[in-house]
């Protein structure tokens, strides 16, 4: 009969069975045991397919619109290089279009609210170029007022003919003379205005005038001033035809009888007057730039009826025919 192990020879086979023991959870995760499966993945879908609209064009810009808001007296009117007409109130301006102003009258156009042209008698003006940020007019001759407001987005210039003259603004009121043989002036009520001749361009600003003479650059501007030269020269003798002559500042504007006369650039001017039998007033005045006037007047008394002569028929008789 075998005899009982003692306690020190079993004691490595439990501890072996103890490990083995031990050993079996973590075999079983290792090997044995399947990790959970992942979770699915969403499936996101992609948007809809959107296209742009299309580019909206921005609205046309459409050029400025010309029309005449006020005719006094005899205004005319010609459409390209077609006839004078009589003008008449609210009558549309284009390019190439002209409008002038006869002796005693007076005509104004507009522009919307930006652009103002103030005409005044024996002035001539025509439209160059007509587009919503630039309006152009050619002044032929005699005396406007242009006013051109600020923030209206648009550009103001008038040329001069017979002159390379030249007024601009973006926002601002001016008055131009022309006296159609080279001399310009330019007196700037409000704002400024950028004056240009003979590749030289001078800013006059609100209170001040400029003076363009045949084929010189603008004069400095100087501050528009407070009198104005008229010298008359009257004829000592009415006859059927005078001459009234004398002088006045230079761009200034003359009329002699009602109608506008040319000035030299030295401000000269001559005009033979027609007098009507008996009494006659003839008034001379001048206009510059600046809003300043003059004038002087005469009275002629024209007659040209020859004397009459009363004859005694007695000195015709003879003595000797009487009888006795």
């Amino acid at each position: 009969m075998d005899a009982p192990r003692s306690p020190r020879r079993s004691a490595p086979f439990l501890l072996g069975l103890l490990a083995i023991l031990a050993a079996l959870p973590l075999g079983y995760f290792l090997f044995l045991h399947q990790p959970p499966a992942p979770p699915p993945v969403p499936v996101v879908e992609a948007p809809p397919v959107v296209e742009a609209p299309p580019p909206v064009a921005p609205p046309e810009k459409r050029p400025l619109e010309l029309k005449l808001e006020e005719i006094r007296g005899t205004v005319e009117v010609r459409r390209g290089g077609g006839e004078w007409r009589t003008a008449s109130v609210g009558e549309a301006l284009h390019p190439s279009d002209a409008v002038r102003t006869r002796e005693g009258a007076y005509a104004v156009i507009i522009g919307g609210e930006a652009v103002e042209v103030r005409m005044e008698s024996g002035a001539e003006v025509s439209v160059e170029v007509l587009t919503h940020s630039l309006t152009r007019f050619l002044l032929g001759n005699g005396m406007t007022t242009a006013r051109v407001d600020v923030g209206a987005g648009q550009t103001f210039e008038m040329k001069a003919a017979g002159s390379d003259a030249e007024a601009r603004t973006e926002g601002g009121t001016f008055t131009m003379n022309n006296n159609g043989a080279g001399t310009v002036s330019l007196a700037t009520l409000k704002g400024e205005v950028a004056f240009s001749g003979q590749r030289k361009v001078v800013i006059v600003r609100a209170g001040q005038q400029s003076i363009i003479r045949p084929g010189r650059a603008p004069a400095e501007p100087t501050p528009i001033p407070t009198s104005l030269l008229l010298k008359v020269n009257w004829p000592a003798h009415p006859r059927r035809k005078v001459v009234v002559s004398g002088q006045t500042d230079p761009g200034n504007q003359v009329r002699v009888g009602g109608r506008i006369v040319p000035t030299d650039e030295e401000g000269r001017f001559s005009q033979v007057l027609p007098l009507q039998e008996g009494q006659n007033s003839v008034k001379v005045d001048a206009v510059s730039v600046g809003g300043l006037r003059q004038e002087d007047s005469r009275d002629f008394t024209l007659d040209t009826t020859p004397p009459s002569v009363k004859v005694d028929p007695g000195i015709w008789d003879d003595p000797g025919s009487k009888s006795p």
